[in-house]
This record gives structure tokens, C-alpha cells and sequence, in this order.
């Protein structure tokens, strides 16, 4: 074959391969215009769909949050049942009525022995029939609410633990219903007996806020339904109400701490006249019996103790900050 030949073969190669990549590059160039096109049009539909998510979910917490409004408001008309509950006492109404009498017999009883004035038995029937059975269902539900939040960080860390050790959220909650202290063990009890009666968990925890109406339990209640109409990572999350509830804890402890000096500045300067008073009648008592022996002296310590009440309610307002 000579030089010729070799030349001719060359550009007959170097022609086909011309012609050949003039044919092909549009179509190649074609794909790939094609594949970044949709690329792109998945990509969009990705943040498309995560902004759709993220709506929901925002729309889900807003809900969440409006629901919690309504739930606080509501809890600010109590019936007498629901008061009940919220100490955790097994009283009905009869017996709520019982005590009441009882209670405002002795203290008509007591207050008509220390004035001698029919007024006085009044007062003191109306302040302990009406006011002294109030006060302490009030106390005692204040006093479970916080033996509750004391235990209640360390129940969902049980349950963080056993989610992320694989077991089921209803399991979690049987093991809290076994082993935590009262009242967490009693209230979870009743989201696991609700559970047998066919109700869903979050229904079941949202019944726990009507007994321990605080905001720690009514978060709890905001993320599992949450996470149950959502997902999510329930061990995450619960994870962090945890620390925001020991935070929430440490900074109620420290503004105690901060207003104690408040405090007992406030009962010595409330308890002062009655010292005063008591050291007088030891020392000249038919000068300090014209209080109680005459008209003007009852009129005068009439006002005395209500201008006293006054500021001492004042004074326990000003101190009292809920955190």
C-alpha cells in the first residue's frame, strides 16, 4: 500500500468521524439538556414538597398552640368535680358540702368565743365555710401539681431511653405506669387504661392536663400529637422538653431563692402589730381591752385588720412571680 493510499484511508476515517460526531453532539447534548431539565424540575418538586411540609407542620403547631390557649382558659372556670381530681381527692359533692359545714360551724364557733359579737360568728361561718374548703383544695392540687413536675423530667427521659433502645412508645408508658413515683405512676396508669378502652396516647395525655393543668404537661401533650400526626424523632424532641423543663425548674428554684429575702421581710412586718398588741396586754392590759371592750376600739381594730389583710395580700403579689 503505498503513500497514497494511506492518505485517502486517513481523510476518509477523519470525515466519517466528522460527520459522525456533527450527527451525534446535538443528540448527546440533547440528553443531557434533558436530564439537568429534570433534574431541576425534581429538585423544585424536593423543595416544593419540603416547603409543604414545613407549612404543615407549622400550621400543626399553631393549631397546637391555639388549642393550648383554649385549654388554659378553659381551665379558669373549674367545677367542683374537676377541682376534686386536680387535688386527687375521692370526695363528691356531699362530702365537699359536709366539710364545708362543718368547717364554717367551728369558726362561727371560734370567732363569736374570741369577739363576743354576733357579727363576728358571721364572718367567721362565711370564712370557714366558703373560704377554708376552697383554700385547701387549692393547696392540695398545688402540692400534687408540683410532687408531679418533680418526677416528670425524669419519666420522659425513661421514655427517651427506651425509644431509643427500640421499644414502642405504649410500652414506655407502661414501664412509667409501673415504676415511676406518685403521682406520675398513678397519672400514666390512666393514659395505659385508657389505652385498653381504645383511646389513642395523645388523647389519652391531653386528659392528664385536665388533672395536672402546668405547661410542662401540656407541651408533653403538643408533641406526641405532633409527632403522631407528623413523625418525627420523638427521642429527640422529648429529649429537649426535658431540658426545658429542668431549665424551667433551676430558674422557678433561683426566683425563689431571689425573693425569699422579700419574703421574710414581708411576714415580720406582717406579723409586727400582733406582736406589738400581745406584749401590750401583758404589760397593761386594761389599756390594750379598750380594743375589744368598746365600740369605737372594735370599729378601730375592725379596720386595722382589714386595712392589715389588705396590704399583706398586696405584699404577697408583689412577691409571688410565676415562672
Amino acid at each position: 500500500m503505498d503513500i497514497q493510499s494511506l492518505l485517502i484511508a486517513g481523510l476518509t476515517i477523519f470525515a466519517v468521524a466528522g460527520i459522525g460526531l456533527v450527527v451525534i453532539e446535538p443528540l448527546l447534548s440533547g440528553s443531557a439538556k434533558a436530564e439537568k431539565r429534570q433534574m431541576e424540575f425534581s429538585g423544585n418538586n424536593s423543595r416544593k414538597k419540603i416547603a409543604e411540609e414545613g407549612g404543615n407542620r407549622k400550621k400543626q403547631v399553631a393549631d397546637a398552640l391555639k388549642e393550648l390557649d383554649d385549654r388554659q382558659k378553659a381551665q379558669a372556670k373549674l367545677t367542683l368535680e374537676q377541682k376534686f381530681v386536680q387535688a386527687g381527692l375521692h370526695w363528691t359533692r356531699k362530702t365537699y358540702i359536709m366539710i364545708s359545714v362543718v368547717s364554717g360551724v367551728i369558726a362561727a364557733f371560734i370567732f363569736m368565743i374570741a369577739s363576743g359579737q354576733p357579727v363576728a360568728a358571721i364572718a367567721g361561718l362565711v370564712i370557714g365555710g366558703f373560704g377554708l374548703p376552697n383554700w385547701y383544695l387549692k393547696r392540695t392540687a398545688k402540692k400534687r401539681q408540683k410532687a408531679f413536675l418533680l418526677d416528670f423530667p425524669n419519666a420522659i427521659d425513661a421514655i427517651v431511653r427506651g425509644i431509643k433502645s427500640g421499644l414502642p412508645l405504649n410500652d414506655c408508658i407502661r414501664l412509667i405506669a409501673t415504676e415511676a413515683k406518685e403521682p406520675v405512676r398513678s397519672e400514666f396508669r390512666t393514659v395505659v387504661e385508657a389505652q385498653q378502652l381504645g383511646i389513642s396516647v395523645p388523647e389519652a395525655i391531653q386528659k392528664i392536663f385536665e388533672r395536672i393543668p402546668t405547661s410542662e404537661v401540656n407541651f408533653f401533650a403538643i408533641v406526641i400529637q405532633i409527632q403522631a400526626k407528623s413523625g418525627g424523632n420523638l427521642g429527640e424532641i422529648l429529649s429537649g422538653l426535658s431540658r426545658v423543663i429542668r431549665d424551667r425548674k433551676k430558674l422557678r428554684d433561683k426566683v425563689t431563692a431571689m425573693s425569699s429575702e422579700a419574703k421574710s421581710s414581708a411576714a415580720i412586718i406582717g406579723s409586727l402589730p400582733v406582736i406589738v398588741g400581745v406584749l401590750a396586754y401583758f404589760g397593761n392590759p386594761d389599756y390594750i381591752s379598750l380594743l375589744w371592750t368598746t365600740k369605737s376600739g372594735q370599729v378601730a381594730i375592725g379596720i386595722c385588720i382589714g386595712m392589715m389583710t389588705t396590704g399583706v395580700l398586696v405584699m404577697k403579689k408583689m412577691i409571688n412571680f410565676e415562672v
